[in-house]
C-alpha cells in the first residue's frame, strides 16, 4: 500500500491529515516570497509540519483509502495498523522515513521525530499552474557627474589669424569672463549672507538655550522625557525552539536563549494550547531556511520552520 500517495491527495484539500498511533501532517498557507539571492520568486504554498502528538484516529485517511482501493473502512484501518507498525521498527533500526513529495522523518538520540519537508509539491490549490520565476539580473548604470574648472573644460586658444578672421571670438570669450568674475563675486556675496545669518540664527539659539537652562535651574522644571525607537522584530517566518504547555517553561527558555544571544520570544498559542518560542523570526522563508540550518548543527537538532 502506497500511504504516503493517499497522504498526499488528502493535503491538497486537508489542513491534517492524521496516521493513526504515529502522527500528523499539519499544513499551513505561505506567503509568495522571493529569493535575494538567486533573484527567484516563488508563488503562495502550504507549509508542511509534522506533529507526532496527534495520533487519534479521526477516519479521514481510513475512508479515503476505503473509497479509492473499494473495501470496507475495518480492512482498511488494518491496513493502516499493518503499516504503522512497519514504519516505527524502520525508525527504531535508525532507518529514515521517505514519504514522497512530502518529506523525510528520522528519530534524534532523544528518541524524538524529527520531519524535513521536501517542498516538491505545492499544495495550495490556489497556486494550481504558477511555477518558480528566476529574474535577470537589473543592471544600473550610476552616472557620475564631475565639476572642473572653466579654463580645463573649455579652453580659449584665439590666434592672431584668427582674430582677423573671426573676430566674434574675441568678444565671446570676454563675454565668457565677464560671466565668471559675476558669477563669483555674486556667489561670493550670497556665502557671506548666510554665514551672517547663521551666525545670527546659532547667537539666538544659545540665547534661547540661556534661558531654557536658567527657568531649569531656578523653577526646577523637570527635564523632558527621551522617546527611544526601538524596532520590533518581525517577519512571518519563524525558526521554532520549542512548544511548552506550561507558560513559566516558555519564559525561562525565552530567558535562556536570549542568554545565547538569540532574539528569542514568544509567537503565540498554536491550536494545541502550546506556548511557541522562537528563536527568530524572518521576512523572507529563504532567510529562516538558512537559519534553521546553521541552528540544527550548532544548538538544536529539533528545531522546525513555522510560517503565519
Amino acid at each position: 500500500m502506497q500511504l504516503e500517495t493517499y497522504i498526499s491527495d488528502l493535503l491538497y484539500r486537508y489542513e491534517c491529515v492524521t496516521i493513526p498511533e504515529f502522527g500528523a501532517f499539519l499544513t499551513q498557507r505561505a506567503s509568495a516570497t522571493i529569493d535575494d539571492a538567486t533573484n527567484t520568486f516563488y508563488a503562495p504554498s502550504k507549509s508542511i509540519s509534522f506533529n507526532e502528538q496527534i495520533q487519534t484516529n479521526d477516519g479521514l485517511l481510513a475512508h479515503y483509502i476505503a473509497d479509492i482501493e473499494k473495501i470496507p473502512f475495518e480492512a482498511a484501518t488494518k491496513k493502516i495498523e499493518k503499516r504503522v507498525k512497519l514504519l516505527k521498527s524502520y525508525l527504531t533500526q535508525g532507518e529514515t522515513l521517505t514519504f514522497k513529495n512530502i518529506g523525510d522523518i528520522v528519530l534524534n538520540k532523544e528518541g524524538k521525530i524529527l520531519f524535513d519537508p521536501t517542498y516538491q509539491l505545492n499544495y495550495l490549490t490556489d497556486s494550481f499552474g504558477l511555477s518558480q520565476l528566476v529574474s535577470p539580473n537589473i543592471t544600473r548604470v550610476v552616472y557620475k557627474k564631475e565639476v572642473e574648472d572653466i579654463e580645463k573644460v573649455v579652453p580659449i586658444t584665439i590666434t592672431t589669424e584668427k582674430r582677423k578672421s573671426r573676430p566674434y571670438l574675441k568678444y565671446a570669450a570676454v563675454a565668457l569672463i565677464a560671466l565668471t568674475l559675476a558669477g563669483l563675486g555674486g556667489s561670493k556675496f550670497y556665502v557671506d549672507d548666510i554665514k551672517n545669518h547663521n551666525q545670527l540664527a546659532q547667537e539666538e539659539a544659545e540665547n534661547i538655550m540661556d534661558t531654557k537652562i536658567q527657568q531649569a535651574t531656578f523653577n526646577l522644571n523637570p527635564i523632558p522625557a527621551i522617546t527611544l525607537n526601538v524596532s520590533k522584530q518581525t517577519g512571518n517566518y519563524h525558526v521554532v525552539a520549542g512548544a511548552f504547555r506550561v507558560e513559566e517553561n516558555c519564559n525561562k527558555k525565552i530567558k535562556q536563549l536570549r542568554a545565547k544571544g538569540y532574539k528569542a520570544r514568544k509567537i503565540g498559542v498554536n491550536r494545541y494550547g502550546l506556548h511557541e518560542v522562537a528563536y527568530g523570526s524572518y521576512e523572507t522563508r529563504w532567510e529562516a531556511r538558512k537559519a534553521l540550518g546553521v541552528i540544527k548543527k550548532t544548538h538544536n537538532k529539533d528545531a522546525w520552520l513555522k510560517a503565519d
